[in-house]
């Protein structure tokens, strides 16, 4: 890989590369409008993971971040990874990344990221494999893994506070089933059914980690403005879903200044090359 193949400075991505991946048919932008609010409001991904992969990983010395969004995985990466090529579709996206020196953002489609062959130990995607072009991507991981290398992908559905709370947003999920993307049905299942043509690295039957948070209900709200499903309630209806969502939890949810743990299970699928 050459120095100009990556990308350092966010603020240049934004403006020199969004014309270019905005023009490719196969991205599915759900997410650039969210891209503020997915940095402030999604949850960070347990270290534990991130050392589990530089374990089983044939050496540490580069990792790919595909779809890295914000780059909530890649920030917590680099401590394990001497290098972390961290790519995603959307300059909105990766304008919100924060700095690393070893990290490198590029723009790029998960299915032609660029990357030379076999230079990369670890493939990681993070909450977004269900959006991309299986059969390509999954030939763009064989090109650029080492021999042995892993891919490893993860998601995460449903969070649990409190039963009272859980029980509203629960009801809310069922309510915006109609407006999620179809491509949504891979993470009700947990990755279960996803197509994943690698050899297993076999997990437990329960799931392995656990994304665990303090949150004030304004975060639960305002990570709930960051679903697709939402965006395209707002969009349909002209109207916001969550704020009578809000006014229920407010009822609930006793002193809404109070921070509440929540947790999410991770559902991974893990495999080597």
């Amino acid at each position: 890989m050459t120095r100009n193949e990556v990308l350092p400075s966010c603020s240049f991505l934004r403006c020199a590369c969004l014309p270019h991946i905005m023009n490719q048919p196969d991205f599915k932008d759900h997410f650039s409008s969210l891209a503020e609010g997915y940095a402030r409001f999604r949850p960070r991904y347990p270290r534990e993971l991130y050392a589990y992969l530089a374990r089983i990983a044939p050496s540490c010395a580069c990792a790919w971040d595909c779809a890295t969004g914000n780059g909530q995985a890649a920030a917590d990466m680099a401590d394990y990874f001497s290098q972390v090529i961290a790519t995603d579709a959307s300059a909105d996206q990766l304008s919100q990344a924060p700095q690393h020196p070893r990290i490198r953002y590029k723009v790029a489609p998960a299915e032609s990221s660029g990357l030379a062959e076999a230079s990369v130990d670890v493939v990681t995607v993070a909450q977004a494999v269900h959006w991309l072009d299986f059969e390509r991507f999954y030939a763009e991981v064989r090109r650029v893994l080492k021999p042995g290398g892993v891919i490893a992908v993860w998601t995460y559905s449903a969070m649990d506070i409190e039963p009272t709370i859980d029980a509203a947003l629960a009801q809310f999920y069922r309510q915006m089933d109609a407006y999620w993307p179809p491509e949504r049905r891979w993470v009700d299942d947990h990755y279960q059914t996803l197509p994943f043509p690698f050899d297993r690295i076999e997990e437990p039957p329960e799931p392995l980690f656990t994304m665990t948070t303090e949150w004030s209900l304004d975060d639960v709200l305002g990570y709930l403005h960051t679903w697709s499903s939402v965006k395209a309630y707002k969009r349909q209806h002209h109207t916001d879903p969550v704020e009578p969502l809000s006014r229920l939890l407010r009822e609930v949810w006793e002193s809404p200044d109070e921070p509440k743990i929540a947790r999410w299970h991770l559902w991974t699928r893990i495999g080597r090359v």
